[in-house]
């Protein structure tokens, strides 16, 4: 029997139409880090936020589909922060954290195992030319509360990505989000600079951040079981 790998998060993981690509989600990718065991079901939309995910029904579609052994991974928090956006906004110290926590006890209920995954990181440096830590404001943090708080296993992506992005720095990470001049691509005629949504190469790559985040973690002992796919990464990368 299958297990399932439910994704609920915004725009950064979500799967993109033809008339947005080459922008790509990185739950596009995910899949090809596990074996024939595992099927990874991708609903995250674009624009919600933790809050508006529940107000629109679709963590109730993913509970009509949830079996015991399955797995809820849980990425908000890019538009939780709109504060002149009711319908999505989140604080991130008292709605973000009670969304989060909903979130939780669904999976759970249903002999499920959720999955927190800090906010994939911005693409913003200072100018010391670091990642800005509050890319995504407090939300990371407090996401980590949350999984210490609850006993939830957590991914930090935020970290991940950060990490990422320091390695290759302010223009060498230019390539993993939708930077394109004008005229390059008939789904954007005028250009796009974007340092929120990823290109192709970019989800290919925050996909692999959360398959290597996956490997080391102690509280997800079976998933771990069913990935595949990194020691190819690990050479890739030399």
């Amino acid at each position: 029997m299958k297990i399932t790998v439910y994704i609920a998060g915004d725009s950064t993981a979500a799967l993109k139409g033809a008339a947005e690509k080459p922008m790509t989600g990185w739950g596009e990718y995910l899949q090809d880090y596990f074996d024939s065991s595992v099927q990874v079901d991708n609903r995250a939309i674009n624009g919600r936020s933790s809050k508006s995910f529940l107000d629109e029904g679709r963590l109730a579609d993913i509970e009509r589909d949830f079996r015991p052994g399955d797995y809820l991974f849980i990425q908000f928090g890019h538009n939780d922060g709109k504060q002149e956006d009711p319908s999505r906004y989140a604080d991130p110290e008292e709605a973000y954290p009670g969304n989060l926590k909903r979130y939780i006890a669904s999976a759970r209920q249903r002999g499920g195992t959720p999955v927190l995954l800090t906010s994939v990181s911005r693409r913003r440096f200072l100018a010391d030319g670091s990642p800005d830590p509050e890319a995504v404001e407090g939300y990371p943090e407090a996401m980590r509360q949350v999984a210490a708080e609850t006993g939830t296993p957590l991914l930090d992506i935020f970290a991940a990505s950060q990490q990422l992005y320091r390695a290759l720095g302010e223009d060498g990470s230019r390539h993993l989000f939708m930077h394109l001049p004008e005229g390059a691509h008939p789904n954007y005629p005028d250009g796009i600079r974007d340092d929120t949504h990823f290109s192709d190469t970019g989800a290919r790559h925050i996909a692999r951040l959360v398959a290597k985040a996956l490997k080391p973690s102690p509280s997800l002992p079976e998933l771990k079981l069913h990935l595949t796919g990194l020691t190819e990464v690990a050479q890739e990368r030399k």
